[in-house]
């Protein structure tokens, strides 16, 4: 697949067939994937592939809490109690949303994305605001996978919902005290057929020219 005709045919997927996924398609797309640039090239990232049933369906039992609180500060629960007074494709949206959480142990494939907190290059840190800048050392890695797991033909939804239950995560999967949780990707066939381009902002609404605001040539 070409590179471009994968960045503007990537969704979200979230209902997925009960197919299973190949374990080679994944090793190719994480093969891929670590190509990706890091702080320092340290390339602190680290997966684990969760196929086993139990633990699938102890991810979901973690991920339930904090996406009904997601759901509860967004408006999302409204859009469920009471769908007739919203739009049509929103509430559209959130359902499968919601049911992708309700049935995330059914996913054939959970990717726990971690990474090593030494490795991570944080330059932001003694400014007054919150730091973005340590996810620069991992997220171009997760956008990578996603992007390879499309070229497999395989659909991906990526979340940071299940973060707030890192420790419990880190318990389940065994894993050790120098590692953060950064992201869940779930992996399957995709039920719906590809779209064959997403909808997104027009370059022009985001992109300034010399200064912020500025129109762009």
């Amino acid at each position: 697949m070409d590179l471009y005709e994968a960045m503007r045919c990537a969704p979200t997927s979230r209902r997925f067939t009960d197919e299973s996924v190949a374990p080679e398609a994944l090793r190719r797309a994480l093969d891929s994937a670590r190509f990706a640039p890091s702080g320092g090239n340290r390339q602190g990232w680290r997966v684990v592939v969760v196929r086993d049933r139990e633990r699938r369906r102890a991810i979901r039992d973690l991920y339930l809490p904090h996406w009904r609180r997601y759901m509860e500060e967004t408006g999302g629960a409204r859009m469920l109690s009471s769908p007739e007074d919203f739009d049509a494709a929103r509430v559209r949206m959130v359902q499968r949303a919601d049911g992708y959480a309700q049935k995330m142990d059914e996913l054939p494939v959970h990717l726990l994305v971690f990474v090593r907190l030494d490795d991570l290059a944080v330059t932001d840190s003694e400014l007054p605001r919150q730091s973005i800048v340590g996810g620069a050392s991992i997220y171009p890695f997760v956008q990578n996978l996603l992007l390879a797991l499309r070229g497999e033909d395989l659909g991906a939804a990526l979340t940071t919902l299940l973060v707030p239950a890192e420790a419990e995560v880190k318990r389940l999967l065994q894993a050790p005290d120098d590692v953060a949780l950064a992201a869940h990707i779930g992996v399957g066939h995709r039920a719906d057929p590809w779209p064959e381009r997403l909808a997104r902002k027009a370059v022009e609404e985001f992109a300034f020219a010399e200064c912020y605001g500025e129109p762009l040539a």
